[in-house]
């Protein structure tokens, strides 16, 4: 297996392509001012304790209120709790949990009103970051995710990667990592650590309970809310887990995040350093390796398999449905049934690729050509679970139904990964229509009102045709007086005349 990653850095964002077998089938994009990522660890303050949800908005920074629901709290949590209070108070000045005695959990069917007040302060972590109008979620059962284990403070527990398979090799990391553990730590072992000395493991180990100490330490002086632990960024988290013998190469455009990587790659995997390599050509470092053109083939509404069978791919506000089409993909020598199974099956490790590539998660439904034979189903639902078995997300397959679609929950913590390979008529945005321009103003108004009302922004940019800009620039000071803000006003010539783009302080566009 041939796997390369391609790192295309910019001022503002970092793109990582994962090819296997010169294919993608991953694409990452972190943007250099990105905050609140997955694996965080924040002091925060309850803001509010709802007792309908049996769940607490936390104060994390965010400009949204962070989600924390009673069966994240984790089942130690009074003990945390406990801890960090007496953290915050000077009370335990060692800062090591080795000696806690635990409190008693709490139970699964509590009620959060219970345990958490107003105006607490907690430790917790993001398990999934902001998406769309949604602030973070956060869990009070805290894991630092190293190279080869997971280390999880109140907690004294082993779990083995079920992906590891030999049973004399399990046996013999449980047996060591109980020899190297702390008291209250409890030990999650990755696949990754599969054969691995004990030194390997033993660093890795002591690596994740300094930066838990550290966190602790930032914890006794930190006024809620504060960041006390922030998690790799996108690159080193992808290389960390990912990284295996099976790399041949890593191609990085940028000497500085060329850097970053190769000391990364020292520090985890130095018998690997001589794969990683600055690429210094002149043509953009995704077009010299094929990765602009597979990005525009695999992200459009309709992507193309083998042979002119196609799927088709839509997004709703509750799941997603992928529905297959055989096109003019019909072999002679096949019979119907034996046709459906060959377009499926191709489908299904096309879908798989999709979701991983895109990174879709929630509810995914997927409208596969009918099928008679049970033996068929079974071979179509088996080829699924085998392509996404290489899927690191959390997901859960079922077989198909009476109906013939097959429903997968696929765990969403980012989101989606999405790119434009279409263009709407910039003039009437594909209806046809062209908005009246005597209401335009009135309707930019409307618009920044909303956006400072409703979405709580706090900095607001608009870009607009040149034309319109010289004519608002007019308006600015109107506005501050109006909306109490000062909103900036660029001049765009990708605008069409009546067309108004909205940005926040992280130059995202406001969709509306």
């Amino acid at each position: 297996m041939n796997n390369e990653l391609i790192i295309s850095s910019h001022s503002n964002e970092v793109i990582i392509a994962l090819l296997n077998e010169k294919r993608l089938i991953e694409l990452h994009k972190e943007k250099s001012n990105s905050g609140f990522s997955v694996g965080d660890l924040y002091f925060g303050r309850v803001r509010k304790v709802i007792q309908g949800l049996n769940a607490a908005f936390v104060d994390i920074g965010y400009e949204k209120d962070a989600f924390l629901h009673y069966l994240d709290l984790g089942p130690n949590f009074k003990s945390l709790n406990k801890f960090i209070k007496s953290v915050t108070f000077n009370k335990n000045n060692s800062l090591s949990i080795e000696n806690v005695v635990f409190d008693p959990e709490i139970p699964k069917t509590g009620k959060i009103s219970h345990v958490l007040a107003q105006n607490n302060n907690i430790m917790v972590q993001v398990v999934k970051e902001p998406i769309s109008t949604k602030g973070p979620r956060l869990t009070s059962e805290i894991s630092l995710a190293g190279r080869f284990i997971v280390l999880i403070p109140f907690s004294d527990k082993i779990s083995i990667s079920q992906r590891i398979k030999n049973q004399d090799e399990r046996i013999r990391l449980k047996k060591l990592i109980q020899s190297i553990k702390p008291n209250n730590f409890g030990v999650i072992v990755r696949t990754a650590a599969e054969n691995k000395k004990v030194a390997e493991l033993d660093m890795d180990l002591k690596d994740l309970v300094n930066k838990w100490n550290l966190a602790i330490k930032s914890i006794s002086s930190a006024t809620p809310p504060h960041r006390v632990f922030s998690e790799l960024d996108r690159t080193s988290t992808i290389l960390r887990d990912i990284l295996n013998a099976s790399f041949n190469s890593i191609q990085v455009d940028n000497q500085t995040m060329y850097d970053v990587v190769l000391k990364y790659i020292k520090t985890i995997a130095p018998e690997k350093r001589d794969i990683v390599k600055l690429y210094k050509g002149k043509e953009p470092i995704f077009e010299f390796f094929g990765v602009e053109k597979q990005i525009k083939n695999a992200f459009g509404r309709i992507v193309n398999l083998k042979g002119g069978a196609y799927i088709i791919i839509e997004h709703t506000e509750a799941l997603h449905v992928v529905d297959v089409n055989s096109g003019h993909r019909i072999n002679s020598e096949h019979n119907q049934e034996a046709n459906a199974l060959e377009v499926n099956l191709d489908a299904a490790t096309e879908i798989a690729r999709q979701l991983r590539l895109r990174d879709l998660g929630g509810i995914i439904v997927v409208d596969f050509i009918d099928l008679r034979s049970p033996t068929n189903k079974k071979l179509l639902y088996l080829r699924l679970r085998d392509e996404m078995k290489n899927d690191r997300a959390k997901h859960n397959i079922l077989p198909p139904s009476k109906f013939g679609l097959v429903q997968i929950t696929r765990q969403r913590v980012r989101t989606e990964t999405s790119i434009n390979t279409v263009e709407k008529c910039p003039a009437c945005d594909g209806t046809g229509e062209i908005k009246a321009s005597i209401t335009f103003v009135d309707d930019i108004e409307s618009d920044i009102k909303y956006i400072f009302d409703e979405l709580n922004q706090k900095h607001l940019h608009l870009e607009v045709h040149p034309i319109i800009y010289a004519y608002l620039k007019k308006l600015q000071w109107n506005w501050y007086f109006k909306f109490k803000k000062w909103i900036k006003i660029k001049s765009s010539k990708s605008c069409h005349l009546l067309e108004c783009r909205f940005f926040d302080k992280n130059d995202d566009e406001i969709k509306l």
